[in-house]
């Protein structure tokens, strides 16, 4: 298991002096869960932006404050600038050790389904993660799914056709579909779809069109 970690220092800065953190390359973060109440800390936005792309969400982090003991910890939340796109502030989880969580792996389809290559059909992942329970040292980055045993239209991978380590807990439906191929749509549904597309463009330009009228005559009446 790949061991990820994270400097950071205690912060005594808060609310708009926070830009000028942000401004020095920094990130306002907190730390919440273990024994102690939420720590205030922050961190190099550069160095995060590297662990996270990394980590996502589901893989432990050694987080060091004030150079001190580390913490295990879990990235539980960041939020964006709407703007610009940038982090502005991060919520870190301490995890015990010695307890079991519930967590989203994310899934990664991998391998040729027999069904796209030659029968030449469309790929359906009606899943896109799923929740396992598992001690924090055994949570997956990933889950890969390989969707070579799709050979025919009929084929489906369900939940319980996952393979994990026994210490892992699945928490989804088992019986639920992961992945699946359909068949391609014949012209004539492209075209009837094509078709019911523009019936429901025409309908909302006239709607609009009525709504337009509608507002000029009530200020001509004004």
């Amino acid at each position: 298991m790949t061991t990820l970690e994270l400097k950071s220092k205690k912060r005594e800065t808060f609310g708009k002096k926070l830009k000028t953190l942000r401004n020095q390359g920094l990130v306002p973060a907190v730390v919440y869960g273990g024994s102690e109440v939420s720590i205030p800390l922050f961190l190099e936005l550069k160095e995060f932006k590297r662990v996270f792309k990394y980590a996502g969400e589901t893989t432990l982090i050694k987080l060091f404050i004030d150079d001190d003991k580390f913490r295990n910890v879990l990235i539980h939340d960041s939020s964006r600038d709407p703007v610009t796109d940038e982090i502005e502030h991060i919520d870190f989880y301490e995890v015990k050790m010695d307890e079991k969580i519930a967590a989203k792996i994310p899934l990664v389809f991998i391998g040729n389904a027999p069904a796209i290559l030659d029968l030449g059909g469309v790929l359906v992942k009606a899943m896109q993660e799923l929740e396992i329970r598992a001690l924090p040292a055994d949570l997956p980055r990933e889950i890969e799914i390989d969707i070579s045993s799709l050979k025919t239209f009929d084929d489906n991978i369900l939940v319980k056709d996952i393979k994990l380590l026994k210490n892992i807990e699945v928490l989804d439906n088992a019986s639920a579909s992961v992945a699946s191929v359909v068949p391609p749509r014949s012209e004539a549904e492209i075209e009837a779809l094509s078709g019911q597309i523009e019936e429901k463009i025409e309908d909302v330009k006239v709607e609009t069109e009525e709504k337009t009228a509608e507002r000029l005559k009530q200020v001509s009446e004004l």
